[in-house]
């Protein structure tokens, strides 16, 4: 595998995360696949190249320099999002991406909506970040109030091969609907947006976590609404796959919008079985070192719902052993 790191110093960890003791090593680079550039993924990503990189010359941790792994530069790259992800991380186009759980666990498995595809059997789990929800959005006086409001309206479902594209599908599958009862359009981050803006669209799907970059801009200047996603069909929903739940986007999570009930699923950053596990290791201690609790809680409003408590939350696909033995030395795996 690309990109494998070689040290003639090992970290120690410790309660607060990995001290840098290494001296001279050959630079490291390592990609994050994301998301689009108005979503959630890419600014939470771009937190967390930040936090696990330590480029040669970084001042130490501790001294106002980074707390990251020693020769390594990650960067956050931007993509069609989480089946993009995977299968850039399987055809080892990348190092490591974010995805949703739900759609993860079935690339692993090869079932739901991967059924009949060979399955990812070497994607492995760093961590769980946070929730995401699943965002129907339209605007006032549109005439859409439920999911099955949307049959015959013009909706965008995002590209395929992103995460939102997967479960639009679904929740419309679960109310009775197909992509066949839409026109069906697949736009992206502020091109969506700006569709329904323009009436191009009468609604959108967006699955991330908020507040989302497209979504702030849209209710900063247009009469935005998020429509219900509830009753019997998300009670069939979430009984048949269990990496959904039930939730609530808040009141004012956007400018001047009511909350809406909704589902989520669980968006986790996922690496290849072959990533050398010492660096899968340090990465993982990085990710959790008290410096980069700091970033986290500034970077993003998404942030502070990245803790370590929660980093083994909802996992279905097994652990890269780097992370395990991480989790293994924290206290949280027995």
């Amino acid at each position: 595998m690309l990109n494998k790191i070689r040290s003639v110093a090992l970290g120690a960890l410790l309660a607060t995360g990995l001290a840098s003791v290494g001296t001279a090593q050959e630079l490291t680079f390592f990609t994050i696949g994301t998301g689009g550039t108005s979503f959630t993924y890419y600014p939470v990503g771009g937190v967390i190249a930040n936090a696990i990189s330590k480029p040669p010359g970084s001042r130490e941790c501790g001294e106002g320099g980074s707390c990251g792994v020693d020769g390594l530069i990650a960067s956050a790259v931007s993509s069609r999002g989480s089946v993009d992800n995977i299968n850039a991380i399987m055809s080892g186009l990348r190092n490591s991406g974010f995805a949703q759980s739900d759609v993860a666990y079935w690339a692993y498995t090869g079932t739901g909506t991967q059924e009949g595809q060979p399955a990812a059997t070497d994607l492995r789990t760093i961590a769980a970040l946070f929730e995401e929800h699943i965002h129907l959005v339209t605007l006032e006086g549109s005439g859409i109030d439920s999911v099955a409001d949307l049959a015959g309206k013009r909706v965008s479902v995002d590209e395929p091969g992103s995460g939102t594209y997967v479960d639009a599908q679904l929740i419309l599958g679960a109310f009775g609907l197909s992509l066949d009862d839409i026109t069906e359009e697949n736009l992206k981050g502020s091109d969506a947006t700006d569709a329904l803006r323009n009436g191009q669209v009468d609604a959108l799907f967006i699955v991330a976590g908020y507040p989302t970059g497209a979504l702030v801009e849209l209710a900063s200047a247009a009469d935005m609404r998020l429509v219900p996603i509830e009753g019997e069909g998300v009670d069939a929903l979430t009984s048949e796959f269990g990496f959904f739940s039930s939730s609530e986007v808040p009141a004012d999570a956007y400018e001047g919008v009511p909350s809406a009930a909704t589902v989520a699923v669980g968006a986790q950053w996922y690496t290849n079985a072959s990533e050398d596990e010492e660096l899968i290791y340090r990465i993982t201690a990085a990710l959790w070192n008290n410096e980069t609790r700091t970033l986290l809680d500034v970077g993003h409003a998404k942030g502070s719902a990245i803790t370590l408590e929660t980093a083994l939350a909802g996992v279905g696909v097994p652990l890269h052993p780097g992370a395990e033995r991480f989790y293994r030395e924290a206290g949280l795996l027995e």
